[in-house]
């Protein structure tokens, strides 16, 4: 089997990795063993190019179970557990290219290979493998039914294409789905943000200002996390209304130009270029750490901080590197601003990825059932989906909700009973 992957050896670690994480992720058992009986996916080819972590993998073992035959890439050269890189290959059988800390030539090379599978359909987090289709293999778009996209920055580049005409086939946006979103976006983004931030610096977050550039869904975790653990936050934005419930959220609202000289610990989270510009690097406090959770590394104006520094002191710890500034302030940043919470800790914890992975698992299954029935546009996942994941999400957690009553249903679809 053609794969690329770190060290082999190392797969006997990671189908433990693989294992633990699959006794946290229970509606996607349900789906796995649904899959394995049924076969909704049986004899199509499926290209996959998401974050090669413990959850990812028992997503890839789902689709295999549906009879898909899977090749996986990375969706971002520092997010690969190497060790799950290689039980993928060994012990399932399937095809990865992938390798933490990979170069740019490498990545690409990885998006290639797995187009050089020729899907019927694919699954991106981030769009790379979708853009990559249509800018190298055009010729490959007429046989895909759908592709998944799996977050923001994907539906965002999906929809400006779809806008303009070029898009090919349809997509579907799993990261719209109310059981991705509202969970994987905002407690997943949180937690696992700032557990990559303390793994690289060993930071104590209480009585520090931290500034959160961006008040989404991500952001809102990150900021919540964050007050949790003591800081004061300030939050940056651009959208009224996102600002206007960050502070009636309690937090400090400013643009980044009046943050920039406050702030201890600066983390992105817009999805947006150069939220972090050299105007601000200028204003930052020695010993100011700079970070991104979102998905492109662009949202911190690297250059620029390179440009304002005297000396750049590489690796300082893993995965945190020293700019010295010319006055002799010093701006550290992390993970060479790519994703925190996968650079420096193991991404979004396995319960929360249970309800994105099933959500994304049947969506794939739902393209396949209607395949050529979905116009070339950008799609939203069906809401029978996010309710039966919700429903058995609540169910493993034993939690049990009420029912309307016949009485409450007749109510709320009459129109004769006022004050």
């Amino acid at each position: 089997m053609n794969h690329d992957v770190k060290d082999m050896s190392l797969a006997a670690m990671g189908a433990k990795r693989i294992a633990w994480a699959d006794n946290d992720m229970p509606v996607l058992q349900l789906v796995r063993e649904r899959f394995a009986k049924e076969k909704p996916l049986a004899g199509l080819k499926m290209s996959a190019c998401l974050h090669v972590t413990a959850e990812t993998a028992n997503l890839c073992r789902t689709l295999q179970a549906g009879g898909a035959d899977l090749v996986l890439c990375a969706s971002n050269p520092l997010s690969t557990q190497d060790d799950v890189a290689a039980a993928l290959v060994k012990e399932y059988g399937i095809a990865v290219h992938a390798i933490k800390g990979e170069n740019n030539d490498t990545y690409y090379k990885h998006l290639k290979s797995a187009l050089e599978h020729q899907p019927n359909i694919t699954m991106d987090d981030g769009a790379d493998l979708v853009w990559a289709l249509h800018k190298d293999r055009p010729d490959l778009a007429g046989q895909i039914i759908a592709s998944m996209e799996e977050t923001t920055t994907g539906v965002i580049r999906l929809r400006a294409m779809a806008k303009q005409g070029v898009l090919k086939f349809p997509v579907i946006a799993v990261n719209d789905a109310d059981t991705k979103h509202l969970f994987d976006n905002r407690y997943g983004t949180g937690q696992s943000t700032m557990d990559g931030i303390i793994r690289a610096t060993d930071f104590l977050l209480a009585g520090k200002k931290v500034v959160i550039a961006g008040y989404g869904w991500c952001g809102r975790g990150c900021a919540s996390r964050a007050r949790g653990m003591g800081a004061s936050v300030i939050v940056t934005e651009v959208d009224p209304l996102r600002a206007l419930e960050a502070t009636m959220d309690g937090f400090w609202v400013m643009p980044m130009a009046d943050a920039a000289a406050l702030g201890d610990l600066f983390v992105t989270v817009t999805g947006d270029i150069h939220v972090l510009r050299g105007e601000h690097f200028q204003k930052m406090k020695d010993g100011a750490i700079v970070c991104n959770s979102g998905h492109f590394n662009v949202e911190i104006d690297i250059p620029a901080l390179e440009k304002l520094s005297k000396k750049v002191n590489k690796a300082v710890r893993n995965f945190v590197d020293e700019f010295v500034m010319a006055d002799g302030r010093r701006v550290f940043l992390l993970g060479e601003g790519r994703l925190i919470n996968l650079a420096a800790a193991e991404g979004h914890p396995a319960s929360v990825m249970d309800m994105s992975f099933a959500t994304q698992a049947l969506a794939t299954e739902y393209a396949a059932k209607n395949r050529g029935k979905l116009d070339v546009n950008v799609h939203d996942v069906p809401k029978a989906i996010d309710e039966w994941v919700a429903k058995l999400k609540l169910e493993s957690m034993n939690i049990r909700i009420d029912t309307l009553t016949a009485e409450q249903v007749k109510y709320l679809s009459s129109h004769d009973m006022g004050t």
